[in-house]
Formats: C-alpha cells, structure tokens, sequence
C-alpha cells in the first residue's frame, strides 16, 4: 500500500486520474489535495469521497504553512502534482494568481516532499511551455525542444517545470515531469474550447472562434493521458520529462464544424472575433520518447473520443447546468461577448 497524494484532483484531469488510480490500486490510499477555485468541482470525485475511498482535503498549495503540516502529519509516498490556474485567457486578465499557485505553490510541494522523504513527486506540465511551432511546418516539440513560453500561464508552468527539474539536479529528488497536449473528455470546465462550443451549439447560439480559426492544436483524450502519467509513475525513471500527445492535430475552426456536424446544427453559428493575446499557432507533441521507453500508446482516436465525450455531456447536463450556477459566465465567453465579430460565414 502507498499513501498517495493528488493535488488538484477534483479538477478536470485530475478527477479523471483519481478515478483512474483507485480503479487500478485499490490498496492504495489516496488523498486529494483541492482548492476548489471556479475549475475544482468536489462532485467530480464525490462517489469516491463518500464511500471512503478517497480522503479528501480542501486547501491551498500556495500556502507553505498549510502544506508543511499536511506533509509532515501524512508522509506521503507519492505525489502528483495536477493543481494549477490553467486558462490563458485568465492568464492574461490575472497573471500574479498564476505565478502564485504555478510557480510559488509547486515549489512549496518541492520543498515538502523533499523534507518528508517521498518516494516520487510528479509534475503536470503543458506542451504549452514550449511556445509556438508557428505555420507551415512539420515540426514536432521533443523533450529536447527548448523552453520559450510566450503568455503568463505556459511561463508559470515552464518556471515550475525548472524548479522541479532544479530539485533532481541539486537534492536527487525522485522526480519526473509529463507535458501533455491538449485533453478533452468528461469533468472538463465548461468554459474550454470543446464543452464550451457544444453548450452553444446546442443551445442555437453563435459559436465565437478567435481570428481565422487556424489555431492548430494536437488532441488527446483525457483517459489515454492518465494511463501515460501512470505508466511513468510507476515506472522506475527518476529526473525525466516525457511528452504526451495522440498525433491528433486539428485547427479550432476544424474542432468547431465538427461540433456542429455531431450536434446537426449549421455553419452558420460560426462567428470570428478579434484575436487573443499571444495565441500560439500551432501545438504538435512528439510522444516517441514514452511509447519505446515506457510502451504508451493512445488507445481512443478522435472520433471515438469526441463521441464518448459529447454522449457525457449529454448524459450530464444536470453537472454542467449546477457548475454554471455555482461560477459566473465562462472566462471565454465574456472575453469574446464585448469584441467586434471580423467576419462570419452566414
């Protein structure tokens, strides 16, 4: 039995691996570590907190004094860091929140779990770290790629990432870091690109897309990262990085029509709005490096995926409608309500 702790684990990936890790170590004991900001949801994993399977704990990694306490009451073996301000737009809006939980609270959890001996401590990254692969090329990011983050959320987490990586170099810490593309699947925040344009969608209203719509991103369904960050937790690597993605690459524009398509609605919902800030190109993972060395592969395609996910939608629309309820207008939807469509395809 390992005492384990997941931080950030009643958000979206989060909550999807917390179920993952306890359907596959029962003996394991498991603790989640969540702030519950607008992103966390206790209902996400509160099947699992009720029938004790998990122990839940509401908190703040920012606050060193809290963590200290936890750590040192708990002794933990494994660590799993999934807690961060993850939206750009946000980003953007509210930096200093990001390099607060980002930066200040992973290098708390390093500190802890270097002073209370554990076993392995995993970082959650984000291809997003390695900044823009940019148009017309055929480029992938390798775990060589250098670091060059161009908007405050991808800087928090490249910053995190050195630390953790600094906490090998300096004190052997049992460290490993994954840096993932984009996910999609059940438990995701609706104010993210797929379950925020399938809200709209099915509700018959515009569906804002930034720019041209030729953003281009590589998909993963979220199940197929949690068997990779497994694979590499349990593995016996110490102090390496290793990229995860699904060879999935599709533009926003291309995501949104296929919205519309499953949900039978018409193109014309499509509206174009002025561009965001420091809105990266292009996004392509090479997961070479994890598919020889820990034999990962993603089992869910696209299509599958894309299906899974809007059928959970559907099937939950009682969970979307409360979590509205409790946070105020999507992040995105109030960025985009006030600017000037550039053009629209009615």
């Amino acid at each position: 039995m390992k005492k384990v702790l997941i931080t950030g684990g009643a958000g979206f990936i989060g909550s999807n691996y917390v179920h993952h890790h306890v359907e596959k170590y029962p003996q394991d004991k498991v603790y989640v570590l969540d702030f519950l900001t607008y992103a966390g949801n206790l209902d996400n994993i509160g099947t699992l907190v009720d029938s004790g399977k998990v122990t839940f704990v509401q908190g703040d990694i920012s606050d060193q004094e809290f963590i200290n306490k936890l750590f040192a009451t708990e002794k933990f073996d494994t660590v799993i860091n999934f807690a961060a301000e993850t939206h750009v737009d946000r980003s953007i809006i509210d930096p200093h929140v990001f390099v607060n939980t980002n930066v200040m609270g992973t290098h708390n959890l390093l500190l802890a779990s270097r002073d209370n001996n554990v076993k392995r401590y995993h970082q959650i990254s984000t291809d997003e770290v390695y900044g823009d692969l940019g148009s017309g090329t055929k480029d992938y990011f390798t775990e060589s790629t250098h670091i060059k983050p161009n908007c405050p959320y991808a800087a928090s987490k490249a910053a995190a990432d050195l630390l953790v990586m600094s906490y090998f170099e300096t004190y052997k810490m049992p460290i490993t870091i994954t840096r993932c593309s984009n996910n999609y699947g059940p438990y995701q925040f609706p104010e993210k690109l797929i379950p925020f344009f399938f809200r709209l969608a099915s509700e018959d209203k515009p569906l804002p897309v930034y720019g041209d719509g030729l953003n281009v991103r590589d998909w993963l369904y979220v199940l197929d990262h949690c068997t990779a960050i497994d694979l590499v937790v349990q593995s016996d690597k110490y102090g390496e990085v290793y990229n995860i993605g699904g060879h999935n690459e599709y533009t926003n524009l291309e995501i949104t029509k296929h919205i519309l398509r499953f949900l039978g609605k018409d193109e014309n919902l499509i509206t174009f709005v002025e561009d965001r800030k420091a809105h990266d190109r292009r996004y392509a993972m090479d997961p070479t490096k994890i598919e020889k060395e820990l034999g990962w592969a993603p089992s869910v395609n696209f299509d599958q995926g894309i299906k899974k996910t809007f059928d959970w939608y559907k099937e939950n629309s009682a969970w979307v409608s409360k979590l509205m309820e409790r946070n105020q207008k999507p992040l995105y939807s109030t960025a985009v309500a006030s600017k000037t469509p550039l053009k629209s395809t009615r």
